[in-house]
C-alpha cells in the first residue's frame, strides 16, 4: 500500500483517486543541516528561516503548485478543523489541528514528528482534508471534526478515503500509567490500545491504531494505515521523541500535504 521514493511515501489508495496529489512527505532531499537535515518543514523549529522557506517550496513543486499556495497551521493539540478558501501567510497561520478545501491548487498540509497525520479524500464531491492527530487531538475528536468539516463541503464518508502516515508505533511508544488512567477517564473503550511492555513492564500506546478505530466508528471504511514508525527509521524521518532520548535541543518536523489538481 505504500509507493515510495526519497522525499515522499505515497498511498496506493489516495493515489487511485483521479485528480489527486499528495505526498507523506520524508526527512530526506531539502537544504536544512545539522539536527534538521535536510526537508524540514517546521516554520515553529529553531532552524533558519531561509532554509525551511526552501524546503517547503520543493515541496509545493512536488505537488505541483506555487509556495505561497502550500498552507499549514499553527498547530495545538486540538479537535479544531477549519476550512481553507484561500491561501494565508506563513506566520499567520490560524490555530486549529486539520484543514479541509475544495479549492483546486490549496495544497493542505499538516506537520509532525510523532504525531499521526492523516488525509483525506472524497474525489467525487471534490474535497481533500489533512489532520494531526496527536494523543490529545485523537482523543478530543480531531478525526470526527475534520470529516464533520468535510460533510459541509459535500463529502459523504461512505465516499472517503483515509491514510494514516508516519507516526511513533506501539513499540516506541511507551507512556506512564498516569496517563493510561487519565485517558480511560475520558474515553473508557480505549483499553485495548495500551499494551504493557515484556521487558519494562511500562504500557505503551497504538496511536495509529487507535486513529484508525475512531475513522472506523465515524463512518470510514477505506482506511489505510502506512505502518511507518517515525522512531524507528531515523534516516528517513523526524522524531521529538528519539531527539529527546538522543539530548538534541530541537527537532525537524516532516510535512503531509495533499491538493485537487
Amino acid at each position: 500500500m505504500v509507493t515510495p521514493d526519497k522525499t515522499k511515501f505515497c498511498s496506493a489508495a489516495l493515489q487511485s483517486q483521479n485528480g489527486v496529489l499528495h505526498g507523506f512527505f520524508t526527512r530526506q532531499g531539502g537544504v536544512s543541516t545539522g539536527i534538521y537535515g535536510s526537508l524540514n518543514c517546521g516554520l515553529g523549529s529553531k532552524d533558519d528561516p531561509g532554509s525551511v522557506a526552501e524546503n517547503r517550496a520543493r515541496v509545493a513543486e512536488m505537488l505541483g503548485t506555487k509556495p505561497d499556495l502550500l498552507l499549514t497551521l499553527f498547530q495545538v493539540h486540538s479537535a479544531k478543523a477549519i476550512v481553507a478558501k484561500k491561501p494565508w501567510e506563513p506566520n499567520a497561520a490560524p490555530e486549529a489541528d486539520a484543514i479541509v478545501t475544495n479549492v483546486p491548487g490549496l495544497a493542505i498540509g499538516v506537520l509532525t514528528a510523532d504525531c499521526a497525520p492523516i488525509l483525506f479524500c472524497d474525489a467525487e464531491a471534490r474535497v481533500i482534508g489533512a489532520a494531526h492527530a496527536g494523543w490529545r487531538g485523537a482523543l478530543s475528536g480531531i478525526v470526527e471534526s475534520t470529516l464533520e468539516a468535510m460533510i459541509g463541503l459535500g463529502a459523504a464518508p461512505e465516499r472517503i478515503a483515509a491514510t494514516i502516515g508516519p507516526a511513533i508505533s506501539q513499540k516506541a511508544y511507551e507512556v506512564g500509567a498516569d496517563y493510561v488512567e487519565r485517558f480511560l477517564a475520558v474515553d473508557p473503550g480505549a483499553g485495548p490500545f495500551f499494551a504493557i511492555d515484556a521487558d519494562s513492564g511500562e504500557p505503551h500506546f497504538d496511536l495509529t491504531f487507535y486513529v484508525a478505530e475512531r475513522l472506523a466508528k465515524a463512518g470510514i471504511t477505506a482506511i489505510t494505515d502506512l505502518g511507518l514508525c517515525t522512531y524507528c527509521d531515523e534516516s528517513r524521518l523526524f522524531s521529538y521523541r528519539r531527539s529527546q532520548h538522543h539530548g538534541e535541543p530541537d527537532y525537524g518536523r516532516q510535512i503531509s500535504a495533499i491538493l485537487l489538481a
